[in-house]
């Protein structure tokens, strides 16, 4: 059957709410294969607002996303999931029902939020978490309460996956390079649904459905890779079409890895392409002018393809850029707008200090999302971004043209007469004339509002662009409506600071980071930045620090009594550039006498159950579980951390589980040991025993 392509921009017909009443009604339309998004067609500029409420999703559609032009919004899940008392991000990945009551907002205010986004032009697509269900027992965010994670009520034991299916000996998957495992076994001890039985399809339709008859638009699929392609492409042709008449949008989450490839999932919808924002990370804190090839650098094809600079788990695990790398994110979310390929996404979330931090939240319930309060980050209402969105739907479908490399910093491209682009990537000001391929004429530049033009002469132009930024124009007539002189919550003369330090304390005692810069009081002990200790005996914090400065810092301790105690090194030194920056120390080990050594343990888990490293000094908890140092699991199965020692030092160390009530399990056998020099880079792997 042939595959339909939703128009960008959404269209209303007097049939719509019929559609809505039959598919209420129990009426099932089965849709054609479901429909791509057209590649760069005007109206299809995804805003992903990730984990933002309905009724501030409602409010950004109406006042922002649907007058900038944007084609969709890409919601979070709008399923009841696990409430427990941290209220992490990531609960809403653990659902508990179908239930459309959730921590954004009961089913009311949800399909408001529909409406709204339609009145205003703007489709909605939700995130699809039909994979799994919740690893951990509780209570849900509808009240639902679960005490056997086989037990929902949707589902019994028999709809799940079990040692029939799955060969390892806790269903979780511990070989990531064996297919079966990924699809068959548990993802971090999340309940694996059988997907294969008509049961489950039928019932994942069902909660599906439930929200097409809403005026859902379509669906990003979580966890899409651990699902076969072949259940997706069954449970898709039991849903019903949207209330616009058409087949719902599919896109997939499908991670990088050794199997299932992406291209196994193109006969079920568009697939996420994580290469290519591997490949914007890498020229944007590079060269720039690597871009030129990006086309054929192995990322996905345009046609089966949604493209993103970041999303909620790479800017926590690094793998791709964050608002945390200031004007240098923006400006590959520029490029992104401005570059035919696939469908874009311009990713808006909260401002986060801790890898598992829950977005703003009352009890849970997330509030409402505030861009100018310093919690969120709205980079989809940025005045750059807002210009590059109309800039991209005006240039269409326009092939690339006129490109033209002027440094390793600095490009330029045009999109066949219908408008150009040139961006600085560079630490200063850059001034060149370029071929444009535009007619003769003053056009307004829309990555600053237009607060500054451009004269094509010949069709050539001498272009200043400012360091990490960008010129564009396609229109002599351009005017800025919405977004105009906005900078999406954060300045563009700061960037992200992350201080981490090693420090053991008693009860009562905190740490503090204090140093030369405002922002780190100056030397004001009663101004210095408590840390958090979340991460003990990690404490970590995030400072707005200002872009291409020199500064010195120190880290001290205050008890109860506001005692202070000082580390007893010299003063640390850093510098900052554009983009984002982090600081590994461990409490008195001087920078001059310190080196780094990652840690890296393979070993599975259960959920709630975490891998920590131990060691015979002081930076690695001298051998005191209390003080062992957190790994990070974003590369699950392996565990990884950075960890501050000093040169030319030997110790022993060893790695530990501690489960969610604390309790310790060491790996078996003799110490291991590790013997740093005088460089710096060292790295062990580990696996365990």
């Amino acid at each position: 059957m042939s595959r339909h392509r939703p128009p960008g921009v959404l269209r209303r017909t007097a049939t719509a709410a019929a559609a809505g009443a039959l598919a209420l009604a129990g009426a099932i339309a089965l849709p054609a294969t479901p429909a791509q998004a057209g590649t760069t067609a005007k109206g299809d500029v995804i805003a992903n607002l990730w984990e933002w409420n309905w009724d501030s999703i409602a409010s950004e559609c109406t006042n922002v996303l649907g007058p900038a032009g944007y084609g969709a919004v890409q919601v979070a899940p709008p399923e009841e999931s696990l409430k427990q008392s941290s209220y992490y991000w990531w609960d809403v990945y653990q659902p508990y029902s179908y239930s459309l009551n959730s921590r954004f907002g009961s089913q009311a205010k949800f399909s408001a939020m529909i409406t709204a986004c339609h009145k205003a032009g703007v489709k909605v697509y939700t995130d699809a978490v039909i994979n799994h269900t919740a690893a951990q027992t509780g209570t849900g965010y509808n009240g639902t309460t679960i005490s056997n994670k086989y037990a929902t009520p949707d589902w019994d034991r028999s709809d799940y996956h079990d040692s029939s299916d799955c060969p390892t000996s806790d269903l979780t998957i511990q070989d990531y390079s064996n297919l079966t495992q990924v699809q068959n076994c548990e993802l971090l001890g999340l309940p694996d649904l059988r997907t294969g039985s008509d049961t489950v399809r039928t019932g994942l339709a069902n909660y599906l459905n439930s929200q097409l008859a809403l005026g859902v638009d379509g669906f990003r699929v979580d966890a899409a890779k651990h699902i076969p392609e072949a259940d997706l492409a069954a449970i898709e042709s039991k849903l019903t079409n949207t209330t616009s008449g058409s087949a719902p949008y599919v896109f997939q989450e499908v991670y990088p890895g050794t199997t299932p490839q992406p291209s196994d999932y193109y006969a079920s919808g568009d697939v996420l392409d994580f290469t290519y924002a591997s490949k914007l990370k890498s020229a944007f804190q590079g060269n720039a002018s690597d871009l030129a090839s990006i086309g054929s650098s192995g990322i996905l094809p345009a046609a089966n393809s949604v493209s993103f600079v970041t999303n909620h788990d790479t800017e926590r695990n690094g793998l791709h850029l964050s608002y945390k790398d200031g004007d240098t994110y923006k400006l590959a979310n520029l490029f992104e707008l401005a570059y035919k390929w696939s469908t874009p996404t311009v990713y808006a979330s909260w401002e986060w200090t801790q890898s598992d931090q829950a977005p703003p939240n009352s009890a849970g319930f997330v509030t409402d999302t505030d861009c100018s309060g310093g919690a969120w980050y709205c980079l989809d209402r940025d005045t750059a971004v807002v210009g590059m969105v109309a800039w991209h739907n005006a240039t269409d479908t326009a092939a690339v043209s006129d490109w033209q490399t002027k440094s390793s910093s600095v490009i330029g491209f045009g999109r066949s007469g219908k408008g150009f682009f040139a961006l600085d990537n560079g630490t200063s000001p850059a001034t060149y004339t370029f071929t444009t391929g535009m007619a003769d004429g003053t056009y307004r530049n829309v990555v600053d509002g237009g607060a500054t033009t451009v004269t094509v002469s010949g069709g050539s132009a001498s272009i200043t662009v400012p360091a990490k930024s960008a010129v564009a124009f396609y229109n002599s007539s351009y005017t800025c409506t919405v977004g105009c002189g906005d900078a999406g919550g954060r300045s563009g003369d700061t960037v992200s600071a992350t201080f981490d330090e090693y420090a053991s304390t008693t009860s009562g005692t905190n740490v503090y980071v204090v140093g030369s810069i405002p922002a780190l009081g100056g030397w004001d002990t009663s101004k210095a930045v408590q840390l958090s200790s979340s991460g003990y005996p990690v404490w970590s914090g995030e400072v707005s620090v200002p872009v291409n400065t020199s500064f010195t810092y120190k880290f001290i301790k205050k008890d109860s009594s506001g005692n202070v105690t000082w580390e007893s090194n010299a003063n640390r030194s850093a510098t900052t550039t554009t983009s984002a920056l982090s600081l590994n120390n461990s409490w008195n080990v001087a920078d001059a006498d310190a080196t780094d050594v990652t840690f890296n343990e393979n070993a599975t888990t259960g959920w709630g159950t975490n891998v920590y490293v131990v060691g015979s000094v002081p930076s690695l908890g001298s051998w005191n579980t209390s003080d062992a140092v957190p790994l990070s699991s974003a590369s699950y199965p392996k565990w990884s951390r950075l960890v501050i020692v000093p040169k030319s030092t030997a110790f022993e160390y060893k790695y530990l589980k501690k489960d969610g009530s604390g309790n310790v399990t060491w790996e078996s056998g003799t110490n291991r040991s590790y013997t740093t020099g005088s460089s710096s880079g060292y790295t062990t792997n580990d696996t365990w025993k």
